[in-house]
């Protein structure tokens, strides 16, 4: 039988947990929403925590460990051989990276453009930091519109000031990992309206089968960008603090002006866990991957069967789907009911009130969310099956 970490754990197991995944909300509700997988750790990453602690190994982080070990992943899996270790720090992790990144490439009332739906964070750490976020949404077909984002860098110039890109590679929410064309397009229209990209790149190794990652770095003309990665995501590590800011050729000036106490965020633990989860985890993040294919066409085949109202987009990577309910009918106002999350409307209100299903709900990805949930398929596929029937049955009851 093959090994699926998904697999390995039950519901009363997963209840265990204090993480906010599983206590955000009442027992009596599966949580299918924030990016937290229900897997144990990889093998050589618990080993190499446990290792640290048994030497008290819990001071303040130091050394090149993580850049090598991302250097090693990224020139095995993505044949990026040119990663470059001292155009690399580490952050505490990839949002306040990507704060820290724009404060060295934009100033105060400047403009950053996203790419909505968009991962909601995107709106409130660059907003909370006196930048101005300008929308260039997707495509219908949920990919970057050239079109559209040419038109936000010509707009975003004209108001005056510098001028910020924050690209989220592979796409969060809608899971579209982007092309090397569309990526090449990126940068052409970045170099011609003298825009600089920040690439978050968290989702880079959950790429599933039938697509390919491309580091915004590798592409022409992208040798001014900066992006960031971490090991949170791909190995389930968000409450162990760590990341990896790298700047192209071009931009390595700029990196060196972050200020030296941004790298004294990061968890010396979290370093640990991260740089071993690059360097040893490809084994299990491979198995990891091969649970994450067969979760999303049981996601198919789950919401055809149970939810005919609702449209899939499958997802080409990360381990979150992207589902439109607009045909459904739900009012965006919250509804009366239990729900314990602020920022909960529409569909994702609905099916918390009602089928004791916690998904993310679509209206704070920005324009074009309203109406959709985000649904996080990493978790076991009992769970699975148990909640998309839940929210059939409350959807046939309605």
């Amino acid at each position: 039988m093959t090994f699926n970490p998904l697999e390995e754990l039950t519901l009363p197991q997963l209840r265990l947990r204090t993480s906010m995944k599983w206590r955000a909300h009442p027992a009596d509700v599966l949580p299918l929403w924030v990016a937290e997988m229900d897997v144990n750790l990889a093998p050589t990453v618990a080993e190499a925590l446990r290792r640290a602690v048994d030497i008290g190994d819990t001071g303040y982080p130091y050394g090149t460990a993580l850049a090598e070990a991302v250097a090693e992943f990224a020139s095995r899996r993505w044949q990026w051989h040119d990663l470059q270790v001292g155009r690399t720090a580490v952050v505490p992790d990839v949002m306040l990276g990507a704060v820290e990144m724009l404060r060295l490439v934009t100033d105060r009332g400047d403009a950053v453009i996203v790419n909505p739906p968009v991962y909601a964070p995107f709106y409130a750490f660059v907003s909370h930091d006196d930048r101005r976020v300008i929308e260039a949404p997707l495509g219908v077909d949920g990919r970057i519109d050239l079109g559209s984002l040419r038109e936000a860098f010509a707009r975003a110039g004209a108001s005056g000031g510098k001028v910020a890109y924050l690209l989220c590679n592979p796409h969060n929410p809608t899971g579209s990992v982007h092309t090397v064309d569309e990526l090449r397009g990126v940068a052409e229209l970045a170099r011609r309206f003298g825009v600089r990209v920040v690439s978050d790149e968290i989702h880079a190794p959950v790429v599933l089968s039938g697509s390919r990652f491309t580091p915004y770095l590798t592409v022409p003309g992208a040798e001014d960008a900066l992006a960031l990665t971490s090991a949170s995501k791909a190995w389930n590590l968000s409450g162990l603090k760590a990341a990896l800011a790298i700047a192209g050729p071009e931009a390595a000036a700029d990196l060196r002006r972050m200020p030296e106490e941004v790298g004294h965020g990061p968890s010396h633990l979290g370093v640990i866990a991260h740089a071993e989860a690059f360097r040893t985890g490809g084994d299990w993040l491979d198995t990891l991957l091969r649970g994450l294919d067969g979760n999303r066409d049981l996601l198919g085949d789950l919401v055809a069967e149970h939810l005919p109202g609702v449209k899939y987009q499958r997802p080409q990577g990360t381990y979150l789907a992207w589902l439109d309910c607009r045909d459904l009918g739900f009012d965006e106002e919250a509804a009366d009911g239990l729900a314990v999350v602020a920022d909960m409307s529409g569909p994702a209100r609905w099916f918390l009130d009602h089928a004791r299903v916690a998904l993310s709900s679509g209206h704070v990805f920005g324009t074009g969310g309203a109406g959709h949930v985000r649904l996080n398929f990493a978790t076991s596929q009992a769970i699975l099956v148990e909640a998309i029937s839940r929210m059939g049955r409350a959807l046939a009851a309605a």
